[in-house]
């Protein structure tokens, strides 16, 4: 969507696919990070996107056990926002897609599923696409596959895909809020296992980090169990986890990442989830996700322009992305090697000496924020 955007008010013609009818999807990432808001701002649209609903987070923490600490700050990121904007992926693409439309050359098309490129001479040429009107072609000077890790523009390219082991999924429910709640993003830890809340106003977006491929050990030991090692966790939540009644209220989000190691082919750019997967630590992949698209478009309007994309300008654009996301990555993996630890102590835990002597080294907090909330080369509008 934002790469569409950018094309489109450059005046490309930018095809958007969407196999939804919509694009309430829940459980998805809604941290809108500073990196991102900066962006907004350089395109005039800051204002009109806080005036949508949202919390603004400051900083962020958790609870280690009887340990709490604080480990981002952004009150000195660079930028107009010193906050992470807690928004719908919803009401933000829908944001985007209404002031996209202004533009004469952008074409939003809902329900339409990509399931194959149209291949020729070792070119792709365009995709392959399932609509309510039946089977048909679409053709392109070039396709972007922006699908999600389970990509199909990736595997029907052939792209290879390097994994990296991940120990942890996450399963995600609601549960109401009350105004007296303690807020930390990062969440609670202990009896071998972490909770996160993110205040989304009037409910908590819950996640429960568990062990790998262990849901349905957890679906074993019933509702009941599952509730009891929620209040485990947070005592303060009380009667509330009764509302879960189903599994289908929780959802799991089986945890990866991965990069592709070339994320084109003639004729095709992966950007995003589809060219590297990322972990939900942090909440940095919707803002990686959109830095790529903000580096594809100063990279790839001009050729757009004048029909002269090659594939060295798509490796280009890899080149330029891949080194934050290889930098991103390798710290999520270092951070999952933690739970390897959290997972052994499924009695009441104590916060390791390193936890609280890092926490409290001076501007680790500052240094953490900025990680966080702006990442490694950040972009900017150029055109």
């Amino acid at each position: 969507m934002m790469l569409g955007y950018l094309l489109a008010r450059a005046g490309v013609a930018a095809i958007i696919l969407e196999k939804h009818a919509d694009f309430f999807r829940d459980f998805r990432g809604d941290t809108v990070h500073p990196s991102t808001l900066e962006l907004m701002y350089e395109l005039g649209l800051l204002d009109d996107l806080l005036k949508l609903p949202h919390q603004e987070l400051t900083s962020a923490g958790g609870k280690f056990g009887d340990f709490s600490f604080q480990t981002a700050n952004f009150s000195h990121v660079p930028g107009r926002c010193k906050f992470v904007a807690l928004m719908p992926q919803w009401d933000f693409l829908n944001f985007l897609a209404e002031r996209a439309k202004a533009f004469p050359t952008f074409d939003l098309r809902m329900r339409y599923e990509v399931v194959g490129l149209i291949i020729q001479n070792g070119q792709i040429r365009g995709v392959e696409v399932n609509t309510p009107a039946g089977k048909m072609q679409i053709r392109a000077d070039l396709v972007i596959g922006c699908d999600g890790r389970h990509a199909t523009t990736r595997q029907a390219a052939g792209l290879e895909v390097i994994e990296f082991g991940v120990p942890i999924d996450v399963l995600w429910f609601r549960l109401s809020r009350r105004t007296a709640d303690p807020e930390q993003l990062l969440g609670t830890i202990n009896y071998g296992k972490a909770l996160i809340l993110i205040n989304r106003g009037e409910y908590f977006q819950g996640g429960l980090i568990i062990q790998k491929n262990s849901f349905e050990e957890i679906k074993k030991c019933g509702l009941e169990g599952f509730r009891k090692s929620i209040l485990q966790i947070a005592p303060f939540l009380g009667d509330r986890v009764e509302k879960l009644q189903d599994w289908e209220q929780i959802k799991l989000l089986s945890v990866q990442i991965n990069r592709l190691r070339q994320w084109h082919r003639p004729g095709l750019l992966c950007i995003g989830d589809a060219a590297h997967a990322m972990s939900p630590a942090g909440g940095v992949g919707i803002n990686l996700a959109i830095q790529d698209a903000v580096a594809a478009a100063n990279l790839l309007t001009d050729p757009l322009r004048q029909g002269l994309v090659t594939e060295d300008l798509l490796a280009r654009v890899q080149r330029r992305r891949e080194f934050p996301t290889r930098v991103t990555q390798r710290m999520q993996v270092a951070a999952h090697k933690g739970f390897d630890y959290i997972f052994r102590h499924p009695g009441a835990i104590r916060a390791p000496w390193q936890l609280k002597l890092i926490t409290h080294v001076p501007g680790i907090q500052h240094l953490l924020a900025r990680l966080i909330g702006i990442g490694v080369r950040p972009e900017h509008i150029r055109l």
